[in-house]
């Protein structure tokens, strides 16, 4: 026999060149990252002897594994890939079934083989093998019931490796491969493939690695591989780990002061110092963190608190929520960690810290002493007239919850699916949430009986008076409330417009006759009551100088001729002493703002 070398007048002998392909397409086979722990274990065979493929056939496969080829065949390296995937195929969706027809069973499964090659486009089908199949059910079972009940058509029965109306399965005696002692199925080593198939894609997706060949070896760092686990393993937050940029590269935490972590939530990238040591486990929950930090929308809602301080509350409230979902494994380096704050929102803890600040600011988060792992955008929020970052986070944590549940990944604690509904909510406008605090103590006025105007009287009986639906105006007397208004330098003049407009409108809107209104600055100047369109004329302003508002809130409550039930509103910049307010009240303050003291009634954000 000729040698694969040998030549005759300076081409490729038949039998030599045909073998060249067919070995080049089984190391194409063998390098991929769905079909190579496949491959490892089925055995290719090309010997002519006791060779079950038919002479006018490509391949069969046996259900031990052994993939029989045709000895001689000369073709195309890409269309021995496609018939050697098409034979794997079989193996992986689990084809070897026992049927009352099997002719029916395999011409099914070769179809239902042949659609997902499609889709797959790998190699190139043979010519009798590349028409388009429509008109047929898209699961093996139903196609085997629609050739049982209606025979096979002959133009469908040329998808077969072996041949047209040939079984290209043959059924062996039962060996299953053993790794390590324990059997494995066929269906397992797929499906370890096409896990393997997803990461390389990542991989090759983010520049990691050249091509998707799986001996192009890529060495994964922990925080590498915890995402992976991520987007394999826990669906709630697997959809943002793929989303975002891994930077491990020491020079640049070191330059930005990152000791452990730090996630930049506007520009998509995760840093994790690799001179932390973590392992793959830490690099888990550390990961963790950080999306759950962008997810929650913790950027959006610092309203004006002090950065890092929120950046510590919202720290406690995550790490209690890890900790019980068992995520990880929790840094050596240490924890902010209280099962005192347990069950609290991020919120909460921030008006509870801030009452012990000289405690607080000494505590370190991932990034470090004094410093915020949640990094401050470099650019406003009206940048990016696209689609919203903040919009992307929500709805992908929001499809991760949907699909955590619908696997049954674990168990997730009640005030973390309470903050992932709340954030995948639309945050209600300022003046629609006003209204609803106007409608508590304003309710619709309804309408007497009187007979001190009468109505028209009934041409059928025109001596019968009868009443006229008059306003309440004894209740509508009694509707007024407080307006204290800071008009200091520090108050743009456009806020102080809109909420008087706002005040304004909701007040006639809801019958109210007049509203006390008290300025104050560095004095409150008391402007009596005031109707409500002139409120939302020109009013003049009176003051501008510094900031004292409890004189004018006390002026209010001390007043004869203010209701003692008449709540207060109190618009202000924020930029004021802590209050005492008796009557029932609110506060107006400009979008991004937080009072320096723990309110008690409702605050509205004017945006």
């Amino acid at each position: 026999m000729a040698s694969k070398k040998h030549k005759k007048g300076g081409q490729w002998l038949p039998y030599d060149e045909a073998m060249r392909n067919f070995y080049e397409a089984t190391g194409e086979v063998h390098s991929h990252p769905i079909f190579s722990s496949m491959s490892y274990w089925v055995h290719f065979s090309r010997a002519p002897h006791n060779n079950p493929c038919p002479r006018e056939g490509w391949a069969v496969v046996t259900n031990t594994g052994t993939i029989y080829v045709h000895p001689s065949r000369l073709a195309e390296p890409r269309e021995w890939v496609y018939i050697l995937i098409h034979c794997l195929l079989h193996l992986g969706f689990g084809h070897f079934q026992q049927r009352e027809n099997p002719a029916a069973w395999n011409a099914a499964c070769d179809i239902f083989v042949a659609r997902f090659m499609q889709d797959l486009k790998l190699g190139r089908p043979p010519v009798e093998m590349s028409a388009r199949i429509d008109g047929l059910p898209r699961a093996e079972e139903d196609i085997y019931r629609r050739f049982c009940e209606r025979g096979i058509p002959e133009e469908l029965q040329v998808y077969s490796t072996a041949g047209a109306g040939q079984p290209d399965m043959i059924f062996e005696e039962e060996h299953p491969p053993q790794y390590y002692g324990r059997n494995l199925t066929w269906q397992e080593l797929f499906g370890q493939g096409l896990v393997n198939g997803v990461s390389r894609a990542v991989d090759y997706a983010s520049g990691a690695v050249d091509s998707m060949n799986v001996y192009d070896v890529v060495k994964k760092t922990p925080a590498q591989l915890a995402r992976g686990w991520f987007m394999s393993s826990y669906p709630l937050l697997g959809a943002l780990a793929a989303g975002f940029k891994i930077i491990e590269d020491p020079l640049v935490c070191q330059r930005m002061q990152i000791r452990v972590a730090a996630v930049d939530a506007e520009t998509g990238e995760l840093f994790i110092n690799p001179a932390a040591g973590l392992t793959e486990e830490e690099c888990r929950f550390v990961m963790a963190h950080e999306l759950l930090h962008v997810s929650l929308r913790h950027h959006a809602r610092r309203q004006g608190r002090d950065f890092y301080l929120w950046n510590v509350a919202c720290d406690f409230v995550i790490n209690q929520w890890l900790v019980e979902m068992g995520i990880g494994t929790i840094p050596q380096i240490g924890l902010l960690l209280d099962p005192e704050l347990k069950g609290l929102n991020a919120e909460a803890v921030y008006d509870r810290i801030v009452n012990d600040l000289r405690r607080y600011r000494k505590l370190a988060t991932l990034r470090g002493v004094g410093l915020c792992d949640m990094l401050e955008p470099s650019r406003p929020d009206w940048w990016n007239n696209g689609t919203s970052l903040d919009e992307f986070y929500r709805r992908a944590l929001a499809q991760g919850l949907e699909y955590h549940h619908a696997c049954g990944r674990g168990f997730i604690p009640a005030g973390l699916i309470e903050e992932i509904m709340a954030a995948n909510q639309p945050p209600i406008p300022w003046d629609v949430e006003l209204a609803h605090w106007f409608d508590q103590y304003f309710p619709p006025v309804d309408h007497i009986r009187s007979y001190a105007r009468p109505s028209r009287r009934q041409a059928a009986t025109p001596d019968i008076p009868r009443p006229r639906y008059v306003p309440n105006w004894e209740l509508i007397r009694s509707r007024t409330f407080g307006v204290v208004l800071d008009t200091s330098g520090s108050m743009e003049r456009h806020l102080l417009a809109k909420a008087l407009g706002a005040i304004a409108s909701y007040s006639m809107a809801r019958e109210v006759p007049a509203v006390r209104v008290v300025f104050c600055d560095a004095h409150p100047y008391d402007q009596g009551y005031m109707p409500p369109e002139e409120i939302a004329g020109w009013v003049k302003i009176r003051g501008r100088g510094g900031t004292v508002l409890q004189p004018g809130i006390r002026l209010l409550q001390n007043a004869e001729d203010f209701p003692k039930n008449g709540p207060i509103l109190i618009i202000t910049d924020t930029e004021c002493d802590r209050l005492t307010v008796r009557h029932e009240h609110a506060f107006l303050i400009p979008d991004g703002k937080h009072l320096p003291f723990v309110p008690r009634g409702p605050v509205f954000r004017l945006s």
